[in-house]
């Protein structure tokens, strides 16, 4: 995960600060939307102060990327204030934008606070299998980018829609997520990687109610767009707890939105919207 995020300087010179990265092997063959995310987010983040930390992001993933090719960033610095500067960056590969997004970062300013709080009763993390447990003896070719190297553990409440759906047939999940080892003691890159977690399960909640399952034959589903809001600082190798629900699904298409916390206190806030068709509908 932490080489998914790497940004390397680029010798292309334009009116914008312009990055390369390598794309990260998944192998649907296309390039995971959380990597597009995080590498926009460290992008960004180099061209901004070093007291300024990312506050929200609002993306659109235009096409498919292949992980055969690199990823080229590149960022706008569209404006510095006093107190929060904004950039709009975009990943390309061969020449054609595949993600689109504005960031906004703020000095940290004291004010209001208040918060929805955690939900209680859950089970913990060490309470639930991962993802490299459960299906470290499938044959399915899905299932290779989940152990292999995965940069994530993620353990689901009630568990995962992979094979069949357990649980009831609800528009809502819990899930437990950290880095798969100890990270710098870099708040830009913690944010980064929350973002790059973010878009692992955020689609779930979209076919729990209607008992479908990521192998179904012929499902298709992929990113459209993605909103992030970071409210406190927190460490992407310490458990997240990630609260997920789908308020609506129609036209092909369904919404998911999440609240991400550590140690009780709601830390992120995320929304996507996704296309999801499924052969039968």
């Amino acid at each position: 995960m932490l080489k998914a995020l790497q940004l390397n300087s680029s010798e292309a010179r334009t009116s914008e600060d312009v990055f390369v990265a390598e794309s990260q092997w998944m192998p649907t063959g296309r390039v995971f939307g959380g990597q597009v995310l995080g590498l926009s987010i460290v992008a960004a983040s180099r061209t901004t102060p070093t007291d300024r930390l990312i506050h929200s992001l609002h993306g659109y993933f235009l096409r498919p990327g292949d992980v055969t090719f690199p990823i080229t960033i590149s960022v706008d610095r569209i404006h510095d204030g006093r107190s929060f500067s904004t950039r709009r960056t975009q990943a390309y590969q061969n020449g054609q934008p595949i993600f689109s997004c504005i960031c906004s970062f703020q000095t940290h300013d004291p004010g209001l606070e208040h918060e929805t709080p955690a939900p209680e009763g859950l089970p913990g993390p060490d309470e639930l299998p991962s993802d490299a447990e459960l299906l470290g003896s499938s044959d399915h070719p899905g299932a290779e980018g989940r152990t292999r190297d995965p940069g994530f553990e993620i353990r689901r409440v009630p568990g995962p829609v992979y094979f069949d759906v357990p649980g009831e047939r609800i528009g809502h999940q819990a899930v437990w997520a950290r880095a798969a080892g100890p990270m710098p003691d870099d708040e830009v890159l913690h944010r980064a990687a929350i973002a790059y977690a973010s878009d692992f399960t955020i689609l779930e909640p979209i076919t729990r109610p209607h008992g479908v399952q990521w192998t179904t034959p012929g499902i298709k589903l992929a990113s459209l767009d993605h909103a992030m809001w970071w409210h406190r600082p927190a460490r992407a190798d310490e458990w997240l707890l990630y609260v997920e629900e789908s308020p609506s699904a129609q036209g092909g298409r369904g919404l998911s939105t999440g609240r991400i916390y550590q140690d009780g206190r709601l830390v992120a806030s995320v929304a996507q919207e996704g296309m999801i068709r499924v052969p039968q509908h």
